[in-house]
């Protein structure tokens, strides 16, 4: 009896959640706001590629940050350095960003001075899945040391995204196991309209061009 009166409470929360959730998307696309889910793996480059993807943006589009993390503020403080306006949201033991935390930050930012929202998820392949923030765009990161097979281990958070970015591809000389096409074919078996890119920030050569190319694009969309 106890496990069917919780259904209907869950229902009803997800639900007043999806619904200020759209409420949210809708205040930021009267401003022309983008916005950006970042979602991926602890370790898997989320900060460094919005780092690498501000500084190829500076003078084109005006960025603010919300970082998420259990605790610290060392991401936001690496953000900072590109003179943008970042908040940190430290979630303590909640292993995920939701709608409320969200509003709470935009309530501390000037939206009309923005073109691009980015939200660093809190570092999990599993929470964040179920939680809209008001985004535009799911955006999955998957880092070549984490292997190809995350679409198949994790299709819960493949199923709703926008794009998947390989990260760290300057080590795949390393991790000859690791193909590229295959970690793309799962991720498309679960979601056919997904974009992919390929990104490497360090060694020799860089590899970031298709991506900035295809964010710089992007508009306000609903979900």
């Amino acid at each position: 009896m106890n496990e069917t009166k919780k259904i209907p409470v869950l229902e009803r929360v997800m639900k007043k959640n999806e619904q200020i959730a759209a409420e949210v998307r809708e205040q930021l696309h009267e401003k022309g706001i983008v916005t950006f889910n970042f979602m991926g793996s602890p370790g898997g480059g989320k900060t460094t590629l919005i780092e690498e993807t501000i500084k190829r943006l500076q003078g084109k589009k005006r960025i603010a940050v919300i970082e998420g993390d259990l605790a610290t503020t060392i991401d936001a403080e690496r953000i900072r350095h590109y003179g943008v306006k970042v908040l940190q949201i430290n979630t303590g033991s909640m292993c995920h960003l939701d709608i409320r935390l969200i509003t709470q930050a935009l309530e501390k930012i000037d939206l009309s001075d923005i073109d691009f929202l980015f939200i660093e998820n809190v570092g999990n392949l599993v929470c964040p899945s179920s939680h809209d923030l008001g985004e535009d765009y799911r955006i999955i990161l998957a880092s070549v040391p984490e292997g190809p097979f995350k679409p198949k281990k994790y299709p819960v958070i493949y199923k709703e995204a926008d794009a998947v970015i390989i990260t760290k591809a300057d080590l795949l000389e390393y991790f000859p196991d690791f193909k590229v096409e295959i970690l793309f074919q799962h991720a498309k078996e679960i979601q056919p309209e997904i974009k992919t890119f390929v990104v490497a920030l360090k060694g020799e050569k860089i590899i970031i061009d298709d991506w900035i190319t295809w964010i710089e694009q992007a508009k306000p969309k609903k979900r």
